[in-house]
């Protein structure tokens, strides 16, 4: 029963390196994923990332864009309504990011097999097609034989497929809230959020509230994701921005749109970077930036009633800067 709060910067300074395998959670364009911890991570200059993505986000599509993505194994790779990721884009026409291509399928089985530690999992999907024949890290190689390579079950004798499973350095995984010891419950979909939090070796949670021990003591069957396999916590209020989190706020659609078309050029990109991500360094300048009246309007949802159980445990602003205070008194800081 460890205090584990501990700052942004403190964060990735910690749990993220050059060169690293690196997980994010959730996923959706307008998906719970954790985009002010990239937002940190380009500030602080991160590069050579061999990405996972569930399911590409703002926050993979400008990791793409500053050069900081070596390589990526996405299920999906587009913005849906937003067009397709620019930054993305731009970083693998360039060369300068190889995109291994899976599915929303195969990556959940992929993250399920390195939750269970196993050493690969059955293939039932991408066979046949391009994504079992197509290699980004072998493009010369066509069809490929080994990216989903065959076996034989050992039942039947029948012919099958098998994926290498999928065990990230970090995963830095969004949820809606979490206590300071790292229990966290997550509203909306989970896009294998409880898989990935299994798999990787080490496990950042960033969230919207932090609230006291006894609202998970009051809804255990809802902690997702516990103590135990989680080495710290941040607490960064809008931290989706601009995307959604259920129940706290909705997409920012003008921004998504805005930034999505920064991030296609790297002069844009340079100026996306010095108005919102150079342009703060704590939680109140953050929200500063995205500015009092977006926030009043994004957070007036219709999902809002989906918090109402759960407003009672919430720690005040006040009570987390003494909690993280104290967390850093404990770990000599």
């Amino acid at each position: 029963m460890r205090n584990k709060l501990i700052s942004m910067q403190e964060a990735v300074k910690k749990y993220t390196w050059d060169g690293m395998t690196y997980a994010h959670g959730g996923a959706l364009p307008v998906g719970s994923d954790s985009i002010a911890f990239g937002r940190e991570m380009v500030k602080q200059g991160r590069k050579d990332l061999n990405l996972i993505s569930n399911c590409n986000t703002q926050q993979s599509n400008l990791l793409a864009a500053v050069g900081a993505v070596r390589r990526i194994e996405v299920g999906f790779s587009g913005l849906e309504v937003y067009g397709f990721a620019n930054g993305l884009r731009r970083a693998v026409e360039t060369g300068q990011t190889i995109l291994e291509d899976y599915s929303n399928g195969a990556i959940p089985l992929r993250l399920l097999g390195g939750a269970l530690n196993w050493p690969f999992i059955p293939a039932t999907v991408n066979v046949g097609c391009d994504q079992q024949w197509c290699w980004a890290d072998k493009p010369d190689e066509y069809p490929a034989q080994n990216k989903t390579p065959e076996i034989i079950d050992p039942f039947t004798g029948k012919k099958c497929w098998a994926f290498p499973v999928i065990k990230p350095d970090v995963a830095v995984i969004h949820v809606t809230m979490a206590d300071i010891y790292g229990n966290a419950i997550m509203l909306g979909t989970e896009w294998s959020r409880y898989e990935l939090s299994r798999a990787a070796k080490q496990v950042v949670l960033q969230a919207d509230f932090i609230v006291d021990t006894d609202c998970m003591r009051q809804f255990p069957n809802l902690v997702r994701i516990p103590g135990e396999v989680v080495n710290a916590v941040v607490y960064w209020p809008l931290g989706v921005w601009p995307a959604c989190s259920t129940g706290v706020y909705d997409s920012d659609e003008e921004h998504m749109f805005y930034m999505n078309k920064a991030l296609a050029t790297p002069e844009g990109t340079e100026e996306y970077l010095q108005k919102y991500v150079y342009s703060y360094n704590t939680r109140e300048e953050y929200l500063e930036v995205i500015g009092k009246e977006k926030i009043e309007k994004l957070t007036d949802t219709p999902t809002a009633f989906l918090m109402d159980p759960y407003r009672k445990w919430i720690k005040s602003d006040e009570e987390i800067a003494e909690l993280e205070k104290a967390a850093q008194a404990e770990s000599g800081q």
